[in-house]
């Protein structure tokens, strides 16, 4: 099938939706500021700051997509005159607001913790006599890998809290959620309205940042369904189409959405090798109008970061079952250089497997705790 998919961002996310795309001989541009991008080997690179960019952008593809929600909408609302994106403009503008994605989510009747918009000190005061505390107070827009939030634990710290983050403008604050798991529901939908969804993956965090994916997610069968459902009322709700991620949080009462991300996700690399048509293929199918993939799980697999130094490759690929990718990035503090997929014949060798590699990692970040697959 001969056709070019422009996407906004060259990162790792747009190197792997290129590599998806080779094989269906789908060829890719991608909108990016840095010429030494991950995807700089894969397309054509165009950058953002040359003369005509967005239009020599336009003009370099059939359609488009990208690998960030945070694109800006005034490229988006050129773009849109007369090249199709997907996922839709609509996503994009919700997902970029948290206070818009909450109303979304109450509007679909999509579990959420309490909340309440938070726009001067005397707002935030009266949240917090509201909500009670802890809460997590957020920036309403902006905010990636745990970076523009504050966890006000008690009336002293609203002072400070105002001061870090009132300067960014408008902010929501939310009750703090006691949860025993966090996981995530990734999902597909054709330009068709077909959906295909992959299991829920458990998500690990270290100071905000994604350590480790386990899927499918231990002792989830009763909340598979759940999640199905939520994310298919997005899926619809929106007419999207592509992949949409669901991040989500295990409570006592049920899940609780956290947030959306209208992309393929950093819990979702395992489905590379872990999946019949992984996320990243499944994604340019549905953005090239193609059918949609099984997104069945081959065995059970664990996925785990790769932050800041890159291992030594050949002690990882000495492991059984392991994959490697890594996403010619330099080293760098808290930066995500790369992935490793676990996925040995043997399903009951994963808990071992990830503490060896706890070892070899230089930044095994919380893979060395107790797992259980």
């Amino acid at each position: 099938m001969d056709k070019t998919i422009g996407i906004f961002g060259g990162g790792q996310l747009g190197r792997m939706m290129a590599q998806a795309a080779l094989p269906l001989n789908i060829q890719c541009t991608f909108f990016e500021a840095s010429a030494d991008c991950p995807s700089k080997a894969l397309g054509r690179v165009i950058s953002t700051q040359a003369e005509n960019a967005l239009q020599d952008f336009i003009n370099s593809a059939d359609v488009f997509s990208l690998e960030f929600e945070n694109t800006p909408l005034a490229d988006v609302d050129i773009l849109v005159q007369n090249k199709d994106l997907h996922p839709p403009r609509q996503a994009l503008a919700i997902a970029q607001n948290r206070l818009s994605e909450k109303a979304l989510f109450d509007e679909l009747s999509i579990p959420v913790a309490p909340y309440k918009a938070v726009n001067s000190l005397d707002s935030l005061k009266a949240a917090v006599a509201e909500l009670g505390l802890p809460i997590v107070l957020k920036t309403a827009t902006g905010g990636y890998d745990g970076k523009g939030q504050f966890v006000l634990r008690n009336a002293e710290q609203i002072d400070q809290a105002w001061a870090e983050l009132g300067p960014a403008g408008s902010l929501i604050a939310e009750s703090f959620v006691t949860f025993s798991r966090e996981v995530s529901i990734i999902a597909v939908r054709g330009q068709n309205g077909e959906v295909k969804t992959w299991p829920l993956a458990e998500n690990h965090h270290h100071n905000g940042i994604l350590s480790h994916s386990i899927v499918p997610a231990p002792h989830s069968a009763d909340l598979q369904p759940v999640a199905q459902d939520y994310i298919t009322r997005l899926l619809n709700h929106l007419n999207y189409v592509g992949v949409l991620t669901l991040e989500l949080f295990v409570t006592e009462k049920g899940l609780y959405a956290n947030e959306m991300a209208p992309r393929v996700h950093n819990s979702g690399h395992w489905s590379i090798e872990g999946a019949v048509c992984s996320q990243f293929e499944n994604h340019i199918r549905a953005v090239a109008g193609l059918p949609l993939g099984s997104t069945e799980v081959i065995r059970p697999t664990v996925m785990v970061n790769i932050i800041g130094q890159h291992p030594k490759s050949a002690e990882v690929l000495a492991l059984d079952g392991a994959h490697l990718h890594l996403y010619n990035k330099s080293e760098r503090e808290g930066r995500k250089i790369g992935h490793i997929t676990l996925m040995p014949t043997d399903s009951s060798q994963l808990p071992g497997l990830c503490r060896q590699l706890a070892k070899i990692l230089p930044n095994p970040l919380a893979l060395s705790e107790d797992m259980t697959i």
